[in-house]
């Protein structure tokens, strides 16, 4: 049943302000795994989320063979695996070594790389990213520097179509015309211009600046914005560091960046790619064989797995038949290969068991009230308790497991919250929603 409309002010999410650190960084990675209610979780990052089909086989095989048998992605196109057992930390780091998912121990858990997935494969954007992503990572691993950044802090590399760049990256670096590229310091608004082929190096030198901020600041900063600096001073800090490097660089004068678009790929053909969407972010071993097998066939063998729980093939060697055939193979395996999808509109966090703070089976609750995403103006996104673990940047309606049982409904747009009303029974969300005007 439904409660009456709240008219109270709602708590800003503790993922939308800074917060002072007084801890150390615990987020996990392949090295350091974390203690989850559903046994110990492991978060391998793949920059770019490009992996090989010998990479997708080696995680399926420490799924499979150390836990709980599924492929769980992140809002980073990082895969993590979940249910692993105690003990089985040198198993997993030998088998992730051997598929070369490890390149430097030292930085697994700093290798965090969005990047604009279609690049290079529909004819869009100011350029291909993808030759940007390798550079990038091997000079983040090349830097002694880098290895103090949080698991937290994020590089983005936009081919200028706008899809990465609005994910609130520390360091963005957005192609631009001209064979220039771009930097947004812990925002995508521009501050300066490199020419395309120093914008790896650039934003490796911004992670340093930031790093040398944060030791000459005493404070625990894990995210630029944590960063208590004057407007423009890691800015200045930057052109210093570049030009000590003599790397060329200029203020940027070209205005604004193009708008964020929002959203990943939709499901389908798109160019010389397939594009799916994989329901709650979680594939079963089944359905990563079948990717992996489409993958294969397709031609580069590549994989890329993107920061909206979606997952893009490029595919040059596929026709059109051969590519309906894939899709259809995909679809029959439970993956999204259309529009029209309420499953489109649905996300949310790992929610019970595997999440002690969680006050619900989120992912069942939503499975369950599927239907109702139709219905809703806006995407839909389920979270355990209000910490609100992954949830998507943008406008959406938060469905927020409560104290006692049952689920508040606020409306987010435009980075604002507005209270909304309380249901007792997941299977009325159709009923809240429809009584829920700012929805």
């Amino acid at each position: 049943m439904l409660a009456a409309m709240s008219t109270a002010p709602l708590r800003p999410s503790p993922q939308a302000t800074a917060a002072p650190r007084d801890r150390g960084d615990a987020c996990p990675g392949s090295l350091r795994l974390h203690a989850a209610d559903d046994g110990a979780l492991a978060r391998v990052r793949l920059p770019g989320g490009v992996l090989t089909v010998r990479q997708a086989g080696a995680l399926a095989a420490a799924a499979r063979d150390l836990g709980d048998g599924d492929l769980h992605l992140t809002s980073r196109g990082n895969v993590q695996l979940r249910g692993l057992a105690d003990g089985c930390g040198a198993a997993l780091a030998a088998l992730l070594g051997a598929a070369g998912l490890l390149p430097s121990p030292g930085h697994e858990r700093v290798r965090n790389v969005v990047a604009s997935p279609l690049s290079g494969l529909d004819g869009r954007g100011a350029g291909d990213v993808r030759p940007w992503l390798t550079a990038l990572d091997a000079a983040l691993c090349a830097s002694g520097a880098a290895r103090d950044l949080s698991g937290r802090f994020l590089f983005a590399l936009d081919d200028g179509r706008g899809d990465v760049a609005g994910l609130d990256a520390d360091v963005t670096v957005r192609a631009v015309a001209g064979g220039r590229a771009v930097l947004g310091l812990g925002t995508p608004h521009p501050v300066l211009s490199v020419a395309a082929a120093d914008a790896p190096r650039a934003a490796v030198v911004a992670a340093e600046a930031f790093l040398h901020r944060v030791r000459e600041s005493g404070t625990k900063a894990w995210r630029i914005t944590e960063l208590p600096l004057a407007p423009g001073a890691l800015a200045d800090e930057v052109r210093r560091r570049l030009t000590a490097e003599g790397v060329g660089h200029e203020p940027w004068h070209g205005g604004a960046a193009p708008e964020d678009t929002a959203g990943g790929p939709p499901p389908g053909v798109i160019g010389s790619a397939l594009s799916v969407h994989i329901p709650l972010g979680r594939l079963s071993g089944l359905q990563w064989r079948e990717l992996t097998h489409v993958a294969a066939a397709a031609g580069p063998g590549e994989l890329r797995l993107t920061p909206w729980r979606g997952a893009v093939v490029p595919a040059p060697d596929l026709g059109p038949a051969a590519s309906d055939a894939a899709l259809a193979r995909l679809s029959a395996a439970g993956l999204v290969t259309g529009p029209g999808s309420p499953w489109l509109r649905v996300g949310a966090c790992v929610g019970r068991p595997g999440c002690a703070k969680s006050r619900a089976d989120v992912r069942a609750d939503a499975a369950s009230a599927l239907g109702a995403a139709g219905r809703s103006a806006l995407p839909l996104y389920w979270s355990g308790c209000e910490r609100r673990c992954g949830h998507p940047r943008g406008d959406r309606v938060d469905v927020v497991a409560a104290p006692g049982g049952g689920y508040d409904l606020t409306t987010v747009r435009g980075g604002r919250e507005t209270p909304g009303v309380s249901l007792t029974d997941p299977t009325h969300l159709a009923t809240a929603l429809a009584a829920f005007p700012s929805a």
